[in-house]
């Protein structure tokens, strides 16, 4: 390969053809005589006396920088096409239509089921056949095919997925000519304005190459996900490129002018669904970490802290009496039993309202991970992915009431993500029978019946004449300020309605149970002989 001989006459080259570009754009601007007004000194110095003495530039080397970068993505994308493949894929759902793939199999869906279409990008990761794409190009296919850039297509299994990446990976069976693995890259590597290459399937269209520039890094990109209630997360690290990317590139291949991959094309930011020049990569870091670990486990465990939180800045450091100047990482909230609650970190107890907005304000203020510096919330997210393992005891440095203190944490598996509504239809009509009609604890019902805002629980909304709830004694009037809080049973907590239907779904009807609650404040425990579900 010349990939890096071709690199340094590309930049020789570009740096002459800003050169090129910066005379005539000099000389435009203003007559001869107003430029010798403007700098009659200048004009007769030795280095401009040569200058004028030098032959001219002839502008036909323009087109010798442009040949170079021709030569320079023709060869990345000789190299590494053959390595990016075409995913398709059919699953079930209610809103699905018959598939029209051309020269695929018959898909293996029962007669009359619902069809629902989707396809993306993947890439070659290792000889024995695994296959890299975004958990969002394969989340709930009962079918996928791969297709090469010869043409070739194979059926292929789902190994591993992490939605909290949003990686997954395939396998393949096919001829060991076609497993090309790609060269990963260093993404920590990289930086805003450096050249960037995507290679996809954009609407189909099978190896289409776009070029542009790094636009920024460290961007957090939010989990997507259709699952209900929970804590959310985000990706970080993530990359921001103005290559164009477009709904088909998902799980396909950013590149370096080395032809590397520094990160898989995931999601972009368009009001029209198609490239406004905003899109995102998932950066090679976290790929180097969560593949290997999905093609051993099927799974990869995230490092949890327990927290929710915010970054401080000077309006909310003034409104905590501290140094306006001071930043950090708030603490808003503590997942209860998480590392962070064992930790004892202190959340948030009080909020101001700052530009017309209610912030928490009063929790620790994490300074430091380890000894790094941390001036956001984003930094301490980053700090946990890329530096941290499940298990690993950490060192936060904490603002705790205007005193600096080291507080240790160890860190567990992060949680796994709340049920699909599907999971929740399954829920709900399966298992024991409570009787009643819960609702989520909003800030304006916790204040209505007396209870902090941050408190969490199922409130009663209404109870079922004759139902277990409505014997053990459960009441279920907001409006009245009447309404209980349901905040463990048998000792679970529950945190929401979604953990109250898991948790249900694990007895039987005739099973009794002890119901944790607030009513006026204060914490009860009623017992409940479950019932069985009529509807």
């Amino acid at each position: 390969m010349q990939l890096h001989q071709n690199k340094q006459r590309f930049y020789l080259l570009a740096l002459m053809a800003l050169v090129l570009l910066l005379l005539p754009a000099c000389g435009l601007t203003a007559a001869p005589d107003t430029a010798a007004a403007a700098q009659p000194e200048a004009q007769t110095t030795p280095a401009a006396q040569d200058d004028e003495e030098s032959p001219p530039i002839q502008s036909g080397n323009s087109g010798a920088v442009i040949a170079a970068l021709e030569g320079t993505l023709e060869q990345i994308y000789s190299e590494v096409n053959p390595s990016v493949v075409h995913i398709q894929v059919v699953a079930q759902g209610p809103n699905a239509r018959i598939p029209n793939f051309p020269g695929l199999p018959d898909f293996n869906i029962p007669e009359g089921a619902p069809l629902q279409r989707g396809e993306g990008s993947g890439f070659i990761w290792d000889e024995e056949g695994h296959i890299v794409t975004n958990h969002h190009v394969v989340d709930g296919a009962t079918e996928i095919y791969v297709t090469f850039a010869d043409d070739t297509t194979v059926p292929a299994t789902l190994v591993g997925s992490d939605r909290d990446s949003d990686l997954a990976v395939l396998r393949v069976e096919a001829d060991e000519a076609l497993l090309r693995p790609v060269r990963m890259g260093d993404s920590s590597a990289v930086g805003a304005g450096a050249l960037a290459i995507a290679i996809g399937n954009p609407f189909g269209q099978e190896g289409s190459l776009t070029v542009g520039v790094i636009s920024a890094i460290g961007r957090l990109l939010p989990v997507q996900t259709s699952n209900l209630g929970g804590p959310s997360y985000s990706i970080p690290d993530i990359i921001q490129t103005d290559a164009a990317i477009n709904p088909g590139n998902s799980g396909g291949v950013l590149l370096n002018d080395q032809g590397e991959v520094i990160g898989v094309t995931t999601a972009i930011i368009s009001p029209a669904r198609v490239s406004a020049g905003i899109g995102f990569a998932v950066p090679a870091t976290t790929v180097n970490k969560v593949v290997p670990a999905l093609i051993e486990e099927g799974e990869y465990q995230h490092p949890y802290l327990g927290i929710s939180g915010l970054t401080l800045t000077p309006d909310l450091a003034q409104a905590m009496d501290l140094d306006g100047n001071q930043r950090g990482a708030l603490v808003v909230q503590v997942s209860p039993n998480s590392p962070a609650s064992q930790a004892q970190l202190q959340p948030s107890e009080e909020t101001v309202e700052l530009q017309g907005r209610e912030l928490a304000v009063g929790g620790d203020v994490i300074t430091a991970f380890n000894g790094e510096a941390v001036r956001s919330m984003d930094d301490l997210i980053t700090y946990l992915a890329r530096s941290t393992e499940v298990g690993d005891t950490v060192t936060l440095t904490v603002l705790r009431d205007g005193e600096e203190l080291d507080v240790e944490v160890t860190l567990e598996a992060r949680p796994q993500q709340r049920p699909s509504e599907e999971e929740v239809v399954r829920i709900e009509n399966s298992g024991a029978w409570l009787g009643i009609m819960g609702g989520a604890l909003t800030t304006e019902v916790a204040e209505t019946l007396g209870l902090p805002e941050d408190q969490e629980g199922v409130v009663v909304a209404a109870v079922a004449e004759g139902s277990p709830a409505a014997e053990a004694g459960l009441r279920g009037d907001i409006d009245a300020g009447e309404a209980d809080v349901i905040i463990a049973l048998d000792g679970e907590p529950v945190g929401d309605m979604l953990d109250l239907q898991r948790l249900l779904a694990q007895y039987e009807p005739g099973d009794e149970a002890t119901l944790t609650i607030l009513r006026d404040g204060e914490e009860l425990e009623l017992t409940v002989t479950l019932g069985q579900r009529t509807q």
